[in-house]
């Protein structure tokens, strides 16, 4: 690894852990998935009878439940470090060095500010050096960094510096586009605008490699 990709990294992996962490209380990592998914049940029950829901319903009974067991097991699982995934690189045999794109991944994530979904898609390039990453890591690199309350800008910055660590090279591109409910289904109620946000790095901060990854992700769909 050269010195100058560490140094880099070595800053936005400061960044990016004041932009994580700083959103973790310690005392909640000492608590089980069930404790969390226990406290969460009690508080939501709260919530669903301040709104004068009656708790008895069948069709209510079992919410305070479901949604303390989808926070936990689905939407904010990226927020519990052991589910970090595992990542396998393998041998780059064919010493393919043209770069790698996947786009239109899928992307759910919650924004921080109203619990609201963000919805859209993610598109990642890298350069491969002497290894290459399994397809479906990428996705699941994604996925772990968006199950969790999010802004974008952080995300797109998480997502890349997830991937350069995996790849231990700096030759990455990530672009997020994303539809934010806390603007489409309140406040504004704008349903038609989308935000993008990109982050370029390495060979892509060259205007030639950088235009060529943008042609693929938007001239071709």
């Amino acid at each position: 690894m050269s010195a100058p990709y560490k140094k880099q990294e070595m800053i936005k992996s400061e960044l990016n852990g004041t932009l994580s962490n700083r959103l973790i209380c310690s005392n909640t990592t000492e608590l089980s998935d069930r404790e969390k998914i226990n406290k969460i049940e009690h508080y939501f029950t709260q919530i669903m009878h301040t709104l004068g829901l009656n708790l008895y319903d069948d069709s209510l009974i079992g919410t305070p439940r479901r949604v303390a067991e989808m926070f936990i097991n689905e939407m904010f699982s990226g927020l519990n470090p052991a589910n970090k995934p595992e990542t396998r690189l393998f041998e780059n045999k064919y010493d393919y060095n043209r770069m790698l794109i996947e786009k239109n991944i899928t992307l759910y994530s919650t924004c921080e500010h109203h619990f609201v979904p963000i919805i859209g898609m993610v598109h990642i390039a890298y350069i491969p050096d002497k290894y290459v990453i399994g397809l479906s890591k990428i996705n699941r690199i994604v996925q772990f960094y968006a199950k969790r309350p999010q802004v974008q800008e952080r995300l797109t910055i998480q997502i890349s510096t997830g991937l350069k660590e995996v790849l231990q090279h700096n030759n990455v591109a990530v672009v997020i586009e994303a539809n934010h409910l806390c603007i489409a289904s309140r406040g504004i109620k704008d349903t038609s605008s989308l935000t993008h946000t990109a982050d370029y790095s390495g060979q892509f901060e060259k205007e030639t490699i950088k235009k060529e990854f943008l042609s693929h992700i938007y001239n071709k769909r």
